[in-house]
C-alpha cells in the first residue's frame, strides 16, 4: 500500500473529530485504504472516559481486524462470559460459541484503550492533532455543504492557542454525544429515542482478577430499617490491575430517571456489598462520574450534506444492554468503506449517490434490532414487569442463554442455530426507524 500524500498540512480527503473508539476506526481504515485523513481530538492521549471497560466478543472482533495485539502480555483481560446476579438467582453463562464472533471478550480502561485505536490510525497513515478544540463548521453558502472546520490548537487552559482552519470534502462527526458539529449542522437529538446514563467508579479489590463481566439485575439500598429496591442496572467488572470498575445504569424509561442523584444510588449499592470485596470509600481510587448514553439511532440523518455520523454522535448504543464501543467501532468501518467507494466515483453527483448509502447501511445493519431494543427498554422500564422478569427468568438457563445471545447481539447470520435464527428473523422483520 502506498502511503498517502497530504493534500496540504491542513487539507484531506477526509476529516474526522473526534479520535474515541468510532473516530479512531473510521480513520484507521480510511487511512488504510490510502486516502489522506485528519484525525482531531480536542484533549491529549492518555485521557480518560466513563465506561464500564468491558468488552464483549462484538467489540473483540473489531479489535482483531485492525490488527490491535490483544493479547495478555500487552494488557488485556479476556473474560469467559457474563454472570447474572438477581432474584436471589446467580447465574453464570459463557459467550456463544459462534463462527462470526471469538468466544471471549476483554477488559481495558479506556484511557489506555482509546490511544491504542488512536495510535493504530496513525500507524495506517492518519494524521492526528491531540489538543486540537474543533469549533464550527465551514459551510458552502451556494450548496450548504461542510467543507471543513474551525479549530484552535493548543492546551484548554493555554492563553496562546493558534486558530486554524481544516478542509476536505468530507467530515466525520465522531465527537461523542455532546456532538456540537451535528447540532451546529441542524442535526438534533430524537426525543423519540431511549437514552441512558451510566456513572461509575474504581475501586481497589481482591475481586480484580475475575474472569467473568458481572450484571447485577437488581440494586438494593440495605442501609435503611427497610431494604429498598432502586431503580436501573449495576456491573463489576475485575480491571486485573488490582482495581474493579463498579457501575450502574439507568433508562429514561425510568420514572425515577431525573428525580435521584446517581452518584449517591451508587455509594448505597456499594455500601449494601460484602465488605471483604473492598468496594469502600476508602478503597476508592477515582471520583464517580457519569456520561450519557445515546441510544437507537437518537440523532439522524447519519449523512447529510457532506457530514457523516458514527458511534454515540449517531446514537448508535445498544439499548438492550448500553454497550457503546463494538457499536462506534462497527460503525466507523461501515462509514470509511462507503466514503472509500465513493471517493472513486468520477462526479459530484455519482459520490453524493454513494454517500446516501451510508443511512441505509446501517438500517439495514442494525435498524430491526434496535427497534427490539426499543420495546424492550419500554418493558424494562416499569419496575412490575422487571421484578417478575428477574424473579422467573433467571431460573431458566436455557431463556437465559437466548437472553444473552439477544442482549448481546451476539448470533451467527447464516447456519447458526435454532436461538440465533428466532433473533435474526426478529431483527428482519422488525421495523427499520
Amino acid at each position: 500500500m502506498t502511503e498517502p500524500q497530504p493534500l496540504s498540512e491542513h487539507s484531506a480527503d477526509v476529516i474526522v473529530v473526534g479520535a474515541g473508539p468510532a473516530g479512531s476506526t473510521t480513520a484507521y481504515y480510511l487511512a488504510k485504504a490510502g486516502l489522506d485523513v485528519l484525525l482531531l481530538e480536542k484533549t491529549a492521549f492518555p485521557r480518560e472516559k466513563v465506561c464500564g471497560d468491558g468488552l464483549t466478543p462484538r467489540a473483540t472482533k473489531q479489535l482483531v481486524s485492525m490488527g490491535i495485539d490483544i493479547s495478555e502480555e500487552a494488557g488485556w483481560l479476556r473474560n469467559k462470559g457474563l454472570r447474572i446476579i438477581g432474584g436471589g438467582v446467580r447465574l453464570q453463562l459463557d459467550w456463544p460459541d459462534l463462527a462470526s464472533y471469538p468466544d471471549y471478550g476483554l477488559v481495558r480502561k479506556r484511557d489506555d484503550f482509546d490511544e491504542q485505536l488512536a495510535r493504530q490510525a496513525q500507524k495506517a497513515g492518519a494524521r492526528l492533532y491531540e489538543r486540537c478544540n474543533v469549533g464550527a463548521p465551514i459551510i458552502d453558502d451556494r450548496t450548504g455543504r461542510i467543507t471543513g472546520v474551525h479549530a484552535k490548537l493548543g492546551d484548554a487552559d493555554s492563553k496562546d492557542k493558534r486558530e486554524v482552519t481544516f478542509h476536505a470534502p468530507l467530515v466525520v462527526a465522531a465527537d461523542g454525544n455532546s456532538t456540537r458539529l451535528s447540532l451546529a449542522m441542524g442535526l438534533h437529538r430524537r426525543e423519540d429515542r431511549p437514552m441512558g446514563v451510566a456513572v461509575r467508579t474504581y475501586f481497589e479489590s481482591p475481586r480484580h482478577d475475575d474472569d467473568y463481566l458481572e450484571s447485577w439485575l437488581e440494586l438494593w439500598d440495605r442501609r435503611g430499617p427497610q431494604d429498598r429496591l432502586l431503580p436501573g442496572y449495576g456491573w463489576i467488572f475485575g480491571m486485573g490491575d488490582g482495581t474493579s470498575n463498579v457501575g450502574l445504569g439507568i433508562l429514561n424509561s425510568s420514572k425515577a430517571f431525573r428525580e435521584l442523584d446517581w452518584r449517591e444510588v451508587l455509594k448505597a449499592w456499594c455500601a449494601s456489598m460484602p465488605e471483604d470485596w473492598g468496594y469502600t470509600p476508602e478503597n476508592m481510587t477515582t471520583p464517580i462520574r457519569g456520561a450519557a448514553l445515546p441510544m437507537a439511532f437518537n440523532r439522524q440523518p447519519h449523512y447529510t450534506k457532506g457530514l457523516l455520523l458514527v458511534g454515540d454522535a449517531g446514537g448508535l448504543v445498544n439499548p438492550f444492554n448500553g454497550e457503546g464501543i463494538a457499536y462506534a467501532m462497527e460503525s466507523g468501518q461501515l462509514a470509511a468503506d462507503v466514503i472509500v467507494q465513493a471517493h472513486a466515483r468520477a462526479t459530484d453527483a455519482q459520490r453524493e449517490l454513494a454517500l446516501l448509502r451510508y443511512p441505509k447501511v446501517l438500517k439495514e445493519t442494525y435498524g430491526g434490532y434496535y427497534t427490539l431494543g426499543r420495546a424492550f427498554v419500554k418493558l424494562i422500564g416499569n419496575p412490575k414487569v422487571m421484578k417478575i422478569a428477574t424473579e422467573r427468568g433467571l431460573t431458566h438457563p436455557v431463556l437465559m442463554k437466548f437472553t444473552l445471545k439477544m442482549l448481546a447481539n451476539l448470533t451467527d447470520p447464516t447456519g447458526g442455530d435454532a436461538m440465533d435464527r428466532i433473533i435474526n428473523g426478529l431483527s428482519k422483520v422488525a421495523p427499520k426507524a
